[in-house]
């Protein structure tokens, strides 16, 4: 296939606290994008001052977390005229802020979580159990399951030292799904066993801390569903190019949604290249099929 763009750069790094999560998914994304025959350009990003090499024809985002997600980054290179990968900064913005993401989605029908965003500890109303999370961070900073009342207060206090608002979400019981899109195409459906079913910070980026099912173990209904689903999801925030949607589905079957991501990680223990390896993409082509995506 011929290549859009030849010459393009990585953005890795970033100034959230998702910096070194982004570095490992960005030398991974360099290290697959030469084996697809570009030539790549690795940008350590360190802060929210964008410095670009001359000659870039386009770049692959790969800043998790703030400026990276937020819309901020993307508008950037939007008024420079530059190529990128991934959602554009309004659909990056409704997306990252949990709350604008989950009004958005109610606002069309789809099945969310009950939830509500509080200031003050005591203007909770949701009963327990439930889950809480800043309104903008990502990789599970900040986000604590609570399913006894004594736990809340303490949790509370690390949500909400973020940035001062907090999300409360009914929590779901039952199995961790997601499903990653690449174009306009939903990958298989990867069900994520954590630790005690919390799949926290640890859970995500300790090597063999959880465990995956590839392709998850559904009926050809529920595994339908939850691509209809994501699909949904996508198109309602205006997202192109990539995502990843998560889900819980309770004992009953029934699936609710919990968040998109629009630049999902590229770590050895991330979802998406395990979703692209089953449906039969390995890496490499994974990365050149996110570039080919890449527009302004």
């Amino acid at each position: 296939m011929t290549k859009q763009f030849k010459r393009v750069g990585v953005l890795m790094g970033g100034p959230s606290l998702e910096r070194a999560v982004s570095l490992v998914s960005g030398r991974a994304v360099v290290h697959g994008l030469k084996q697809a025959g570009y030539d790549v350009v690795g940008i350590d990003v360190k802060d929210e001052e964008l410095i670009l090499p001359d000659g870039l024809e386009a770049v692959f985002i790969a800043l998790h977390g703030e400026f990276g997600e937020d819309g901020v980054v993307q508008r950037l290179l939007t008024e420079r005229g530059i190529p990128y990968t991934g959602p554009g900064p309004d659909a990056s913005l409704r997306s990252f802020d949990k709350a604008m993401c989950k009004e958005a989605l109610e606002e069309v029908g789809l099945p969310v979580p009950a939830y509500e965003v509080i200031r003050l500890s005591s203007e909770r109303t949701l009963p327990l159990p439930i889950v809480i999370k800043p309104l903008r961070q990502g990789s599970s900073y900040g986000v604590h399951r609570i399913l006894r009342e004594q736990e809340y207060e303490r949790a509370y206090t690390d949500t909400h030292a973020y940035e001062g608002l907090v999300l409360v979400e009914a929590y779901i019981e039952g199995r961790e799904l997601t499903v990653g899109i690449v174009g306009r195409d939903p990958l298989p459906v990867v069900e994520i066993l954590a630790p005690d079913g919390n799949y926290d910070y640890d859970a995500k980026y300790t090597t063999g801390a959880s465990s995956y099912v590839v392709p998850a173990d559904l009926t050809a209904e529920q595994t339908a569903r939850c691509q209809e689903l994501a699909m949904a999801t996508f198109d309602t925030l205006g997202c192109r190019g990539l995502s990843r949607v998560d889900f819980r589905m309770d004992k009953d079957g029934q699936i609710f949604i919990l968040e998109n991501n629009t630049i999902p990680g590229f770590t050895p223990t991330s979802l998406l290249p395990k979703a692209a390896r089953q449906a039969g993409i390995e890496f490499p082509e994974l990365c050149d099929k996110i570039m080919q995506l890449a527009c302004i």
